[in-house]
């Protein structure tokens, strides 16, 4: 396994890192405050060509392994959790499906515009149909040379910013076997009947908007079908496999962050006459939260290997997500500990990070459902 990056991958890495420190670190606590992310941190992400990450350079992007792709998303979590799911999602549940699943025709025309300055979105999640996503009730019917959407979808990241959406609906009824009537559509924002309902306010990310988004009648044409019909539960599994990296690769930033924050606060809190840096109990903490850190970036990068070697990486990649947001969990619960009552106060970071930590054990799938993931796989091998 190659855990080495390139010339060029660690030039986007070092771009991605500056941009955190010197443009995302003085206004992460307003982004948490004012619950959205500026629309000029946005644009900067553009012209450093961070939302083309993994799209080809046919189509105007950086075209980065994936392995480059987690480390920078790592390095934005590191400052800003909201900002980096941002890009994550645009990334591996916005655009790789298109590239996996679309036409020519389709990535030839949204590819482009993905890599520039429009964002992309996911929607599956429904108000009845959370972990069991074949459930969803959202429709598709086709009409002559089109598609009508009516229902809605709920905790769609990036919501009220997108452009594009990549919507699963239910195109058929199979009873026995649901997962069959499900099919994926792109949506361009502006498409009448698409209209973005209420964002959610939420515990931690409070930057990074979640709506809700309703389709009312809302008509399509045929060629917004992704792939053919009965094949979105597929698309959408393997984009979650995909996000589930960006999600791992985002949980070990939060506990990076939160680390380095540990270790500045136990360099300068003195107490009984010496930093409690030196003292013994606090060391362990920090060893441990090291050496788990280590361990998750090294199960999110196997999983990103062997998607860039184009092997099975489902396994792989709920194993990351799992062990990561897990780990950034205990991490950050020690961060908040070695601050003592600072730690619960808004002045210090590591009460932003800790919020911002929980959603990672929930969204891409819960910890419950990877574990189901990886005993059916452990049992099928």
């Amino acid at each position: 396994m190659n855990l080495t990056f390139n010339d060029e991958e660690r030039m986007v890495i070092e771009l991605a890192r500056d941009f955190a420190e010197n443009e995302l670190a003085p206004i992460a606590e307003s982004i948490d405050q004012e619950k959205r992310v500026p629309i000029e941190a946005l644009r900067k992400m553009q012209e450093l060509g961070l939302l083309g990450l993994m799209i080809p350079e046919e189509y105007g992007g950086a075209g980065v392994r994936t392995s480059c792709y987690a480390q920078v998303i790592e390095e934005l979590a590191r400052v800003c959790a909201a900002v980096a799911i941002v890009l994550s999602v645009h990334n591996s549940v916005g655009a790789y499906p298109i590239l996996r699943f679309g036409s020519e025709e389709q990535k030839q025309k949204y590819m482009p515009k993905l890599a520039g300055d429009w964002i992309g979105a996911f929607c599956l999640s429904e108000a009845a149909s959370g972990s069991d996503a074949s459930a969803l009730e959202l429709k598709a019917k086709r009409d002559g040379d089109d598609y009508v959407l009516d229902g809605s979808k709920l905790w769609v990241t990036n919501g009220s910013i997108a452009n594009l959406y990549l919507v699963m609906a239910k195109t058929a009824d199979v009873p026995d076997k649901p997962h069959r009537g499900i099919s994926a559509f792109l949506v361009e924002k502006d498409t009448p009947g698409l209209i973005v309902g209420k964002l959610e306010d939420k515990m931690g990310l409070r930057g990074s908007d979640t709506a809700e988004i309703q389709f009312d009648g809302c008509r399509v044409p045929a060629s917004a079908l992704v792939s053919e019909e009965g094949v979105g539960f597929k698309i959408a599994m393997q984009a979650l496999d995909n996000g589930r990296i960006g999600v791992g690769s985002q949980a070990v930033g939060i506990a990076r962050g939160a680390l380095e924050e540990a270790i500045k606060y136990a360099k300068e809190r003195v107490a009984f006459g010496r930093p409690i840096a030196e003292h013994q109990a606090v060391q362990f903490k920090l060893a441990d939260m090291e050496t788990e850190i280590s361990a998750a970036r090294n199960l999110v990068r196997r999983a990103a290997w062997l998607k860039d070697s184009d092997q099975p990486h489902g396994k792989e990649a709920a194993m990351a997500k799992l062990y990561a947001s897990e780990m950034a969990h205990r991490v950050v619960h020690q961060a908040v500990q070695i601050h003592g009552g600072a730690g619960y106060i808004k002045e210090y970071p590591v009460e932003r990070y800790y919020r911002d930590q929980r959603i990672t054990e929930i969204y891409e799938g819960t910890s419950e459902m990877q574990r189901i993931v990886i005993g059916r796989a452990v049992i099928a091998e």
